[in-house]
């Protein structure tokens, strides 16, 4: 299971269309399947489980989500500060070297990792459907994507990232770095510079999540996708050779 050289390319793309469907959800208006967004949905699961009241319910509900958009932006920052943001960006796979340092000693697909938790914490300004949608069509997008990577990287880089792949985990970090650390040396001001968006979402949801007010949240969202178009520019350059 991996992804065409198409959806490669236009990954950016794809998975702005998807979020986009996530939110929209066109199939509500023919089923009628939701009438409240995941935040309070979630909230009163754990009111009618008699965990917690509603209130107490919707802050942790926000906690949770404020911990998924950090974690999200966190992972992809320190990813790309030690693989560089202009490969990150860049629409061509890169192969000509491999990067075993920061966050690639824990896990092969920290970039990846950061994208599926960034999904849970947009999938609760949704609703169930929508987010269930979400959930499913971003990480099986994901799955094609490593498999796809992966795969050209074997093929470019041999029997060092056979066993590269043999010792670090492809999602679910180890707590202990699996190999030795390499040379390479963190680019961070150009990291958070290309990772403005995921920053963004995680401010909206921690600075503005406590008006308890998801359109609100949802608005800064799309503030921080703008400013991560403009941010783009700074980080891309022509593409090395691969």
């Amino acid at each position: 299971m991996k992804a065409t050289a198409f959806e490669f390319r236009f990954r950016f793309l794809i998975h702005t269309v998807l979020y986009v469907l996530g939110f929209v959800m066109p199939w509500n208006k023919w089923l009628h399947l939701d009438t409240v967004r995941t935040w309070q949905w979630l909230a009163s699961l754990l009111t009618r489980a008699g965990w917690m009241g509603f209130s107490t319910a919707t802050l942790a509900v926000l906690i949770l989500g404020i911990f998924f958009a950090l974690a999200g932006a966190v992972w992809r920052t320190w990813g790309a500060a030690y693989l560089g943001s202009d490969v990150v960006k860049d629409a061509a796979m890169h192969g000509h070297r491999m990067v075993a340092a920061g966050p690639y000693r824990h896990v092969r697909n920290p970039l990846y990792l950061g994208t599926f938790l960034h999904t849970f914490a947009l999938a609760l300004l949704t609703m169930p459907s929508g987010a269930l949608f979400l959930l499913l069509t971003i990480g099986f997008f994901q799955l094609r994507l490593i498999g796809a990577e992966e795969t050209f990287l074997r093929q470019k880089l041999g029997e060092p990232y056979e066993m590269y792949c043999a010792a670090v985990p492809r999602l679910l970090p180890s707590l202990r770095s699996r190999i030795a650390a390499s040379d390479a040396k963190p680019a961070w001001g150009r990291a958070v510079l290309g990772e403005i968006y995921m920053w963004g979402v995680f401010v909206s949801f921690a600075a503005l999540g406590w008006m308890y007010n998801s359109i609100l949240i949802l608005q800064g969202v799309i503030v921080s996708l703008g400013a991560s178009l403009v941010a783009r520019a700074f980080v891309t350059k022509p593409s090395q050779a691969v």
